[in-house]
């Protein structure tokens, strides 16, 4: 597997995949979401048009992707996600977000997420940033959903060093059936200092 950044004439073309990526790793436990290649396609750009933006992708040797990771600054946008964090007293201007981080099953387990880690807090600090800080979805113990043996991912994130942020919660809307209404999830809060 090969991680590498993708920007310009590069990410225009891997956004069809980007996007058939994300709504393909989404849709299963813990974030049960519905997307739409269209919604896929403006989020990824906009995402991308955003300050200080970086997405990197994991590819196979005959060049499918199979996984990316994004982030970007928080000024501008993000405002679901921002708001919680100023209101906690966290400065925006030295905290970057961290998107998505997203794999296909068959890739899991061989370094990648840590290769994902790594890139975009170097990308962080080369920026300047202090500190990053992304969120993640929170399931009850027994949601209906909740696939036998599933472990989440805290104890990878606590070993790159991230904190749970007690008591910090946000949401987000996303539809969990093709064409339904948008629903909202609560989403929880990881930070460390870079």
């Amino acid at each position: 597997m090969n991680t590498r950044a993708l920007t310009g004439e590069d990410l225009e073309r891997a956004l069809p995949a980007l996007a058939a990526l994300r709504i393909e790793v989404f849709r299963a436990f813990p974030y049960l979401y519905a997307g739409s290649p269209a919604y896929e396609m403006r989020y990824l750009r906009d995402f991308a048009a955003a300050k200080d933006s970086f997405i990197v992708a994991a590819e196979t040797d005959t060049g499918e992707i199979a996984g990316c990771a994004t982030g970007s600054a928080l000024t501008g946008n993000h405002a679901e996600f921002s708001g919680p964090l100023v209101q906690a007293g966290f400065p925006l201007s030295s905290t970057f977000y961290f998107g998505e981080s997203v794999l296909l099953p068959a890739y899991r387990g061989q370094g990648l997420g840590h290769a994902f880690f790594d890139a975009r807090e170097a990308h962080a600090r080369a920026c300047g940033y202090k500190r990053a800080c992304f969120c993640a979805v929170e399931r009850a113990e027994d949601h209906p959903a909740r696939p036998e043996g599933y472990s989440p991912l805290n104890a990878f994130w606590t070993k790159r060093g991230y904190r749970k942020l007690d008591g910090l919660v946000t949401e987000f809307a996303w539809p969990v059936e093709p064409g339904g209404p948008s629903l909202t999830h609560p989403m929880v809060y990881w930070m460390r200092e870079l």
